[in-house]
């Protein structure tokens, strides 16, 4: 039987993979410090979530606390197609959003466990609004690096020059961030971006900073160490990262993966130490026909084995269906493995593995860099590209494969295989490997008892606790 005497925290998560499992995350790391937590999205989120995990209503155990799900309905059909309009899927869920969270704050406090905090990602503006208005403390998870949130905080208060109609190929030149060529600025930023929509939903987060007590950030100290201590002169910044690394709270317990993970664990160990190269573009990015080819063709020409999660975009996707060239199963036989999806925290894991190549997502960036496994970089848009740069330039544990979606260029199946190579076997991958290694065991110090991530969580909170009791007055320890 769950102690409603804990701090009880409320996570709302925008209904997208990559916004999904980083919140989940932390709530798994809440929930192992002592709290009970909350952890909600739309409804149609919820069913991919029980379908690929074993979700239940009843409050999971994870270490020292707990954690449930509670979804709330979008109002809108299953088939509805104005769910593939972006702009209009964000109005609604923000509509559904200012309704559902007040009703499900009043509904914990009836029955005796009310929300001590409540805490959003920058894709779901109104829950800072909704704690506002209720008088509950409010924190916001940044699921980007603090690289890019200071690039959207400098551009939001114009405090330097960024790539306009004007002058489209200006570098840009942060405090304490390598200088970023125009085409390596979170790419929603520029002039071009085909998603200015999506420039204006994180811009409106920075309008609402004022609101949450302080931004949980997907980064750790060590990480960006002078960039973080730069940035908190602006606003209260924790660092958390990784999130999957903590001991406490084993990830098998409770998954937000909107799909069953395929068996390839069986294929990896059946490969030799440091052979295979892990190939997947995250749960957004869809290639065309054409670049999709080159990508097949140039892991096959380069004869490393490799484990691929591919999947086409669904029928009802505003992104054209592709599929495998023809005859490339055949030619690949056990050199290559295709899964839809897979459990990618234990495949970076895995000896075999080699190297990564990535869109760079953070989500997947931070995976690799704790997990030790270099990268080939592959970015399409959005922060990506940006994380591409500190993969490559700064962290020094990537091979560049491309510059983005701007660049308007087809990576060919002989620049794959060069990547590839120079990624896995010779001097250079030794490097990579050797940086790799160094920011894994960083990340690993950073989650310990008493280090820096760790000293952060329980630093948040201690702070709910406090503002639970000050709210309450009744002790939630």
């Amino acid at each position: 039987m769950v102690s409603y005497s804990i701090a009880h925290v409320l996570l709302v998560a925008f209904p997208a993979q990559g916004n999904v499992n980083p919140l989940l995350r932390l709530g798994r790391r809440l929930a192992s410090k002592g709290m009970l937590v909350t952890f909600s999205a739309t409804e149609d989120a919820g069913k991919r979530m029980r379908k690929g995990n074993n979700i239940t209503d009843q409050p999971i155990p994870v270490g020292d606390g707990f954690i449930r799900f509670e979804f709330f309905e979008l109002g809108w059909k299953e088939d509805d197609p104005r769910r593939q309009d972006l702009d209009q899927f964000l109005s609604q869920i923000e509509l559904v959003g200012k309704q559902a969270i007040p009703q499900m704050v009043k509904k914990h406090s009836e029955q005796g466990h009310p929300i001590s905090c409540l805490i959003n990602d920058p894709f779901f503006l109104c829950v800072s609004d909704v704690a506002a208005s209720l008088g509950i403390p409010s924190a916001m998870r940044w699921i980007q690096s603090c690289a890019c949130f200071s690039a959207y905080y400098h551009y939001f208060h114009r405090l330097v020059p960024f790539p306009s109609e004007e002058n489209a190929e200006i570098d840009v030149q942060l405090p304490c961030v390598p200088l970023l060529r125009y085409d390596e600025v979170p790419s929603f930023l520029h002039p071009s971006t085909p998603y200015p929509f999506l420039r204006s939903v994180v811009l409106d987060q920075f309008k609402n900073l004022d609101k949450p007590f302080c931004i949980l950030m997907e980064t750790f100290q060590e990480l960006e160490n002078d960039l973080i201590e730069y940035m908190s002169k602006y606003c209260s910044i924790m660092p958390v990262g990784p999130l999957f690394k903590d001991p406490k709270a084993p990830t098998t317990t409770v998954l937000g993966d909107f799909l069953k993970a395929d068996d390839c664990m069986e294929w990896l160990e059946s490969k030799p130490p440091s052979s295979v190269v892990y190939v997947s573009l995250g749960s957004i990015v869809s290639l065309k026909q054409v670049q999709l080819n080159e990508l097949a063709y140039g892991l096959l020409n380069s004869s490393v084995f490799f484990l691929w999660v591919f999947r086409s975009p669904p029928e009802n996707s505003a992104f054209k269906p592709v599929d495998l060239p023809d005859g490339f199963l055949e030619k690949v036989g056990d050199k290559g493995k295709i899964v839809k999806w897979s459990p990618q925290e234990r495949v970076l894991a895995h000896s075999s593995v080699a190297c990564f190549l990535t869109h760079c997502g953070w989500n997947s960036s931070m995976e690799a860099l704790a997990s030790g496994v270099p990268v080939v970089a592959f970015p399409q848009w959005g922060d990506q590209v940006t994380d591409a740069k500190y993969l490559v330039d700064v962290f020094k544990v990537g091979v560049r494969m491309s510059r983005g979606e701007a660049e308007n260029k087809l990576i060919t199946r002989d620049k794959v295989q060069k990547c590839l190579l120079e990624a896995t076997v010779g001097p250079k991958a030794a490097e990579l490997k050797q940086n790799a290694l160094k920011w894994k065991a960083a990340a690993v110090a950073a989650v310990a008892e008493g280090s820096s991530s760790n000293r952060n969580i329980e630093a948040f909170v201690e702070e709910v606790r406090r503002r639970s009791v000050k709210i309450t007055g009744k002790s939630s320890s």
